[in-house]
């Protein structure tokens, strides 16, 4: 139902698309998301299943819809509920960081890049962070605010904190075009790109993106040491048995949630 990282201490979970009770070919069996199909009491009644097998209160989760920006909020224990419970007038946005008990922290995701952050203080974990980091979002830097954020708020060092990228796609699946090689190199620079954007050896004017070296790189340069960075080394759309993948699918799917609490 859901994978854990080997270096994050605080409640987490990386869901999988397995455990749940939707049985429509494209969201079964643990859609987490709404207007995928699933009717809302389905949607509710996953979220209640594998809140339980994380341990924490499904009322507790904030996902507001996600937008590809690099918006990150700081919330706190008013906002649990949002974007599942509380649905009229919400925000939108891609991130948050929160240094309360009683919220916990989702991001969906089915390809794009989920990474799940523990800011740690005095040898205490004192906040944590979430983002969700399509390619819009990636070349935004999402990932590095988050770490900027974090320090800033709750006066943490770089070094005092760990960052976990979840399963997303890999770049052996993601073939892109030239709009997304001309976005990383105009806000990224032309090395980053020649980097994590190759040009494919079969079509012309196509590439290979890595989005998980780009966010690890957005993540090292932003202070991050390679010791508090795991990578959880798994293709949602090479396995789609285990994940929900966009690419894979052609967009008809279901929707995974990456959740991280400091507890009740």
């Amino acid at each position: 139902m859901f994978i854990k990282s080997k270096i994050l201490r605080s409640v987490h979970a990386f869901s999988t698309r397995e455990g749940g009770v939707s049985s429509l070919e494209h969201t079964k069996s643990l859609n987490l998301a709404f207007r995928r199909g699933d009717s809302d009491e389905v949607v509710l009644k996953n979220l209640e299943i594998f809140a339980e097998a994380v341990g924490i209160p499904p009322e507790s989760i904030i996902s507001l819809p996600q937008i590809h920006s690099d918006i990150i909020y700081k919330v706190g224990r008013s906002d649990a509920g949002e974007g599942y419970y509380k649905r009229a007038n919400i925000r939108e946005g891609d991130g948050y960081i929160t240094d309360e008990k009683g919220i916990t922290l989702g991001v969906k995701a089915a390809d794009c890049v989920p990474i799940l952050f523990e800011a740690e203080k005095g040898g205490k974990v004192v906040a944590v962070g979430a983002v969700h980091a399509g390619w819009r979002g990636s070349v935004a830097g999402i990932a590095a605010k988050c770490v900027r954020m974090l320090c800033e708020e709750y006066g943490v060092a770089p070094k005092g904190i760990r960052a976990v990228i979840g399963p997303c796609i890999h770049k052996c699946c993601y073939e892109v075009g030239q709009d997304l090689r001309e976005a990383v190199e105009n806000r990224l620079g032309g090395e980053v790109a020649d980097l994590f954007v190759v040009p494919s050896t079969c079509v012309e004017d196509k590439y290979f993106c890595d989005l998980v070296g780009l966010n690890r790189h957005l993540l090292l340069d932003a202070g991050i040491i390679p010791e508090n960075l795991e990578i959880i080394d798994l293709c949602t759309c090479c396995h789609p048995e285990l994940f929900f993948s966009h690419r894979f699918s052609k967009g008809k799917r279901g929707t995974m949630l990456n959740v991280i609490s400091l507890g009740l």
